[in-house]
Order: C-alpha cells, then structure tokens, then sequence
C-alpha cells in the first residue's frame, strides 16, 4: 500500500492559523477592506496586512484597488480556491476523502427570498447578477436589481454575453434607479461596485448586506472589442460568486 505524503496541505497550514481562519470567515460574505477586517477581528492593522499577504501569496484571497478610492483595496475570499485546495487536502489523507471542489446548486423550497443587486449605472453588473441569479433558481426567489445613477439602457456587452454564454434574454430590460426599490422588503442586499456601497440607503426589516467589489466592464480596455471579453470575464466571476451564494440564501436545503 502506498504511503500518503506526510507533508501538511498547504491550506492546512494556512488556514489552521486562528488569526487567518477568522480572516477567510469575515470575508465569506464579501469583501471588505483591511481596515474593515481589523475592525471586525479586533486587531491591529498591521498584523492583519501581514496574514492577509500570506492568504494571498497562498492563492485564497485576492485583492483589487477601489474604484471609489484608489487607496484603498478590497479583499475578496476566493471560494473556487478554497474548494479545490479542501479537496486536495482531503486526498492527502485518504483518497475516499475526495471531494466535489464546487459545491452543487441547492433546490430552493417555497419560501421566497428575496434579493437586491445594486451598482452604480444598473446597466452591466447588477442586471448581470439579477439575471444569473433568477435563472439558476428557476424564479423561486424574488431578485431585482438598480442603480444610483441608472444609465438609459441595458450595455449591449451584457445583453450579448448573458444570450451567448448563459441562454438569458435581458435586451427588453430597463436599468431603474433605486429610489423605486428602497421602500419594498429584502432579505439580502448586494452591492456590486465600489461607488455605490457608499450610497446609504435604509430598508425595511433591515436587510441583509454583503459587497462584492468587481471592476466596471464596460470602461475596462477590451471592452469595446469583438465579443466583449471585459463582459465575459465579469459575468463568469458574478456567475462563479453566485453559485456560492445559493446556500447562503436557502441553507435548511443545502
């Protein structure tokens, strides 16, 4: 019988830190800056700078500049990652360990849910999410999206990648500000870009709230060429992020 290796897995080794395992769970919910995360865990900022190197030289945690403030950065939790590296880690022990690396879509019950995503113009990223959402839970849930400053029409880019890649018809959607949402009832609100997270804005029954901090396509520099790639790139992560959200939103069924 072969032995297994008696390395640690190096998810084991950064992980089992209790520092850094508090890091990964504040940030499940969405990212969050690192003066945010020391708040959160009660330490001093720079320690938490230092872990959250190693979680990014470890390949778990990503970082991107604020497009609300370019000094500042938002962390995000890389869960597709993480999955993969709780897989390998298993195998390592025994390989009847292995595991499914991406966690499958719940059948959500009855109960309905019900979720904002909000962005700045509503024109790419959040009627993106509002439509991949909707689709992988076959309307079981109540999702809508607006913005703080809604453009006068749907981008094309996402129009043409949600019909492409996803099989989603969005073209007869209108971008609606969030002045005609504020005063209805969810139970998670999501913003999708740094501008609008510091809109604030009260809802009923207090939702709710998580930001998932992803770059505008439509001003990145590939965005204006054939077939769109700053809007593939965007739709696959909200897609990616999504899937991971499922759980979260129905857990009794997960």
């Amino acid at each position: 019988m072969a032995r297994q290796s008696q390395d640690t897995p190096a998810f084991l080794r950064l992980a089992a830190h209790p520092l850094r395992w508090r890091l990964l769970t504040a940030l499940t919910p969405g990212d969050y800056r690192v003066r945010e995360l020391a708040a959160f865990i009660d330490q001093p900022q720079n320690l938490v700078s230092y872990h959250l190197r190693l979680l990014r030289a470890g390949g778990l945690v990503t970082a991107g500049r604020s497009s609300f403030d370019g000094r500042d950065s938002y962390y995000h939790l890389d869960l597709d990652r993480c999955a993969q590296a709780l897989a390998v880690a298993g195998v390592a022990l025994h390989p009847a360990l292995r595991l499914d690396p991406a966690p499958p879509a719940p059948v959500l019950g009855q109960l309905r849910t019900a979720v904002l995503f909000m962005c700045t113009g509503n024109s790419a990223r959040s009627p993106i999410a509002e439509a991949l959402l909707r689709h992988h839970t076959g309307g079981h849930i109540e999702v809508a999206s607006a913005g703080s400053h809604p453009r006068p029409r749907i981008h094309p880019g996402a129009v043409q990648v949600l019909r492409e890649d996803y099989g989603i018809d969005i073209a007869d959607q209108r971008p609606r500000h969030l002045n005609t949402v504020v005063d209805r009832r969810f139970d998670h609100v999501i913003s999708l870009c740094d501008k609008v997270r510091e809109v604030c804005l009260d809802f009923p029954d207090d939702p709710g709230r998580a930001h998932w901090s992803i770059p505008d396509p439509a001003t990145a520099g590939d965005a204006d060429q054939n077939g769109y790639p700053a809007f593939r790139r965007t739709a696959a992560e909200i897609n990616t992020r999504i899937r991971y959200l499922l759980p979260v939103l129905n857990p009794g069924e997960a």
